[in-house]
């Protein structure tokens, strides 16, 4: 009997792990916590635990700044409170603290405007090029456009101004729909101190043809390649737009535009088309594709073999997929995890369980490759699919004692549902989640709330379901409607009066 059986057999409650709640460091610690920088800072190695402690006490700062500020409120009004408050300009600036900061509140550009304000007006503290460049992106997000243009023109002030920062602030432009704005950043170029070359053009136009204006970008690129020259890039952008936008043909007119201008189409060019033939499931122009690449010199990569296979497995066309594999090995293109994981993904889809197996156990291994994640769920799933529990939870405890890669949620649906499938509620279901809580941490989602919620119901435990319910609602999830009424049902003919009006109120909500 394998370990996690014997596990299963124990009647275990679920035991939820305990929030934690932050404790904040006083003065002393602080100071404590600046020496320990300074000494680190004159080339001392800090042991681990004055790490632990140095990194404790800088996310208590983060955490007393974040409760100063009030979220909502306006830039003055963050930027008063904190230079106004003793306790907060004791802290010790970092520049590890202030991106910490701005990470906590990047989806509310007011406080991190107000944040970023204060840091720098703190005596001793300046941004870096990293921190400004962050919060251009913030406020592009936030589609603040005039407060970005403007800590654009105070970076260029300090010559802060990169690519990336152009970059972000292309893509936020064209993102808010205001293309001559991203254009006019890119006609900026040489006032920020940045040359107008391929690489910078490129930015514009992969900006654009990400935003669906492939046209206007390719408007802008008839204009500017009589004095920049394109490259093979250049062509792979236009490439992928023209499919985004579903016009495959000038995809392929621009692979002859790209031998055109001497560029070599790569196997990014042909895979992009490939991508789209199979969204189309149009697999003869797939296979066509396929014997051009090969006979132009450019031959497939594991990237564009698995493509296909996944494509081909999704319309379950599992023996052309299983072909595809064939294909990949004859031509001698070296698999990697991912194809493997699809190949044993397609195998487990056709009912070929002892080939999949073979691919788990012997070729991964015999080609140096050690299975990840998705590799042992999709194994673990197989199982628990054709009713070999014992297999599963055997690749279950493999995985908990692999090196490179631990359970996610995923891990347990399948157990989770085969629980429910025979009847081991009490013992075997009660350990998993104990397991799931407790020795891998893994928080519940939607997902599994929804699993656990239909299992009880089906299970006539539908007490157990509603308080998992509840649950999910005290964590600001929204449930399913179907989740809803089948819960209904189920309380209703166990009179849970007071269950069924609260139910009810959720669903009138939806």
């Amino acid at each position: 009997m394998t370990y996690h059986l014997q596990k299963c057999l124990k009647n275990t409650r679920i035991i939820l792990k305990p929030s934690v709640s932050c404790t904040l460091f006083h003065a002393s610690s602080e100071n404590r916590c600046q020496a320990l920088e300074s000494s680190h800072s004159g080339g001392a190695v800090l042991d681990p635990q004055q790490v632990q402690c140095v990194d404790s006490i800088r996310q208590s700062d983060v955490d007393l700044l974040s409760r100063r500020v009030r979220v909502g409120s306006s830039i003055d009004e963050v930027f008063q409170v904190l230079t106004q408050d003793d306790v907060c300009n004791s802290v010790l600036l970092s520049h590890t603290l202030v991106d910490k900061l701005l990470r906590r509140f990047k989806d509310d550009w007011k406080s991190s405007l107000g944040v970023f304000r204060w840091a720098g007006s703190c005596p001793g503290y300046e941004h870096t090029p990293e921190l400004f460049s962050m919060m251009v992106d913030i406020l592009g997000k936030a589609k603040q456009m005039d407060r970005m243009w403007e800590l654009l023109e105070e970076m260029n002030k300090h010559h802060f101004v990169t690519r990336d920062t152009v970059a972000k602030a292309m893509r936020r432009f064209a993102g808010a729909e205001q293309w001559e704005d991203a254009v006019r950043t890119f006609d900026k170029l040489g006032s920020f101190g940045l040359e107008k070359n391929t690489e910078t053009m490129n930015l514009l136009l992969d900006t654009l043809c990400k935003e669906y204006k492939v046209e206007h970008a390719r408007e802008i690129y008839l204009q500017l390649k009589s004095h920049i020259a394109p490259n093979a890039h250049t062509f792979n952008i236009f490439i992928n737009g023209w499919c985004k936008i579903n016009r495959v043909e000038e995809a392929h007119w621009t692979l002859q535009e790209m031998k055109g201008h001497g560029c070599h189409p790569c196997v990014i060019s042909y895979s992009t088309i490939i991508q789209f033939y199979c969204r189309q499931y149009s697999y003869s122009k797939i296979y066509e594709l396929l014997d051009e690449m090969q006979s132009q010199g450019c031959p497939p990569n594991v990237v564009t073999y698995t493509t296909v296979m996944c494509y081909l497995t999704k319309s379950q066309e599992f023996e052309e997929a299983i072909q595809i594999a064939e294909r990949m090995r004859t031509a001698g293109c070296k698999p990697d995890t991912h194809f493997y994981n699809a190949l044993i993904h397609t195998l487990r889809q056709a009912g070929r369980v002892d080939e999949a197996v073979h691919v788990f156990e012997v070729e991964m291994p015999r080609n140096g490759l050690t299975p990840i994640t998705s590799t042992y769920n999709t194994m673990i799933a197989m199982f628990c699919y054709h009713r070999q529990e014992e297999k599963a939870f055997d690749i279950l405890g493999k995985m908990e004692n692999s090196k490179h890669c631990k359970p996610d949620a995923q891990t347990f649906y399948p157990l989770l549902k085969s629980c429910f499938r025979t009847g081991n509620i009490e013992s075997c279901l009660s350990q998993l989640l104990d397991d799931m809580v407790n020795m891998h941490h893994l928080s519940f989602d939607l997902s599994t709330y929804t699993l656990l919620i239909h299992g009880f119901c089906r299970s006539n435990k539908c007490v157990r379901a509603y308080q998992l319910f509840e649950e999910m609602i005290s964590q600001e999830m929204t449930p399913k409607y179907t989740t809803c009424r089948l819960l209904l049902t189920e309380v209703k003919l166990h009179n849970m009066h007071e269950a069924a009006e609260k139910i009810e109120d959720v669903m009138k909500k939806l």
